[in-house]
């Protein structure tokens, strides 16, 4: 191929690349994607209004939600086996895919613990929160992440 026609094809490549990278410049992003209004739903429920004294699986505090293999059944027996590790806990209320559980710190201070099961994400969100005054010092977060170890730890076994 002589020269000019080799020259001639580079140039047309590197027209047609810059082309095709405008193009994509332009490019319609993908949408997000878009929870369920479960999701939603949930979020809402487990939402901390006041975030010095409470976590949930949705916030920044590093925690995420408890994962599980299985039917809802044996997420709440999970839960159920777990709390059983933890004395000042006692189980207020409970359905077939939620439970409030209230937590007495040995000063005699309460904070409510929500879990709601997910079936279909096979997940579990919670948010943990005191019931008086507007700081826990962190005992909320550090419960919560205790209870987690725990949880994962009877999972594997």
């Amino acid at each position: 191929m002589p020269v000019t026609t080799r020259l001639q094809s580079a140039r047309t490549a590197s027209t047609l690349a810059l082309l095709l990278a405008g193009f994509a410049a332009h490019a319609v992003p993908a949408a997000p994607p878009v929870a369920s209004p479960a999701t939603d739903a949930t979020r809402a429920a487990l939402a901390c209004k006041v975030t010095s004294n409470c976590v949930n699986s949705f916030g920044t505090s590093g925690l995420g939600p408890l994962r599980f293999e299985g039917t809802p059944t044996q997420a709440m027996e999970a839960l159920r086996a777990t709390l059983a590790k933890f004395p000042q806990a006692k189980i207020v209320k409970t359905d077939a895919l939620s439970m409030e559980v209230v937590f007495t710190t040995f000063l005699g201070f309460r904070d409510l613990v929500d879990f709601r099961v997910d079936a279909e994400a096979q997940r579990i969100d919670y948010r943990s929160r005191s019931l008086v005054g507007k700081y826990d010092f962190g005992k909320n977060r550090s419960r919560m992440a205790e209870f987690s170890t725990q949880f994962e730890a009877r999972g594997k076994r």
